[in-house]
C-alpha cells in the first residue's frame, strides 16, 4: 500500500509538508463500521486514486486499472469510489457534464476551483482568506474544521 498521504501547503517557493494517517488505515476503519472487508481490489482502487494528481473522471480510474495486471470489475470501481466519499477520503467534483469527476480530499489542503462551464477547464485556486474565514467561523462555533470545497461556475465574456 502507499505511504501516508501527505499534505502540502505553498506559501511562495516553500512546502509545509504534514504527514496524516495512512489512507487505507481511514478506509479500513471505515468499512469495518460498515462491516465490509478489505479487499484486494479496494486496495488496488484506493492505490490508484493516490496516484492521481488533481480531479479525474471515474472511467479514466477504470481504464487506469483495466491496464494494470490487477483486475477489478467496473460495480467493484463505483461501490469503492461511493465508500471512499463516505469515508472523507475523495469527493465528487461539481461539473456541468454527466460524467462523475472525484478527487482526492483527505490529508490534502482544501482544493478550491473556478470551473469554467464552456471549456469545461477546471483551474485550482490558492484562497488563503478562505480558509481563514473557515478557521474563524468554526472557533466561533466552537468546532475544529475538517475542510471545505468551494468551486466557482464561470463562462467567458463575450467580447
Amino acid at each position: 500500500m502507499s505511504p501516508p498521504a501527505e499534505s502540502t501547503n505553498q506559501t511562495g517557493n516553500e512546502f509545509e509538508i504534514r504527514i496524516e494517517e495512512p489512507l487505507c488505515s481511514v478506509f479500513r476503519r471505515k468499512l469495518r463500521a460498515e462491516g465490509l472487508k478489505y479487499t484486494p481490489e479496494r486496495a488496488q482502487v484506493l492505490d490508484a486514486i493516490i496516484h492521481f494528481d488533481g480531479v479525474f473522471e471515474a472511467e479514466r480510474l477504470l481504464d487506469d486499472l483495466k491496464t494494470s495486471s490487477f483486475r477489478v470489475s467496473k460495480a467493484t470501481v463505483y461501490r469503492t469510489l461511493k465508500l471512499l466519499q463516505d469515508a472523507g477520503i475523495i469527493q465528487r467534483v461539481l461539473s456541468q457534464d454527466d460524467h462523475a469527476k472525484y478527487q482526492l480530499v483527505y490529508g490534502s489542503t482544501p482544493r478550491d476551483q473556478l470551473v469554467r462551464l464552456d471549456t469545461g477547464e477546471v483551474l485550482d485556486l490558492e484562497l488563503p482568506e478562505l480558509v481563514e474565514l473557515r478557521d474563524r467561523i468554526c472557533r466561533e462555533h466552537g468546532l475544529s474544521p475538517q475542510g471545505h470545497r468551494l468551486q466557482i461556475f464561470a463562462v467567458g465574456n463575450d467580447e
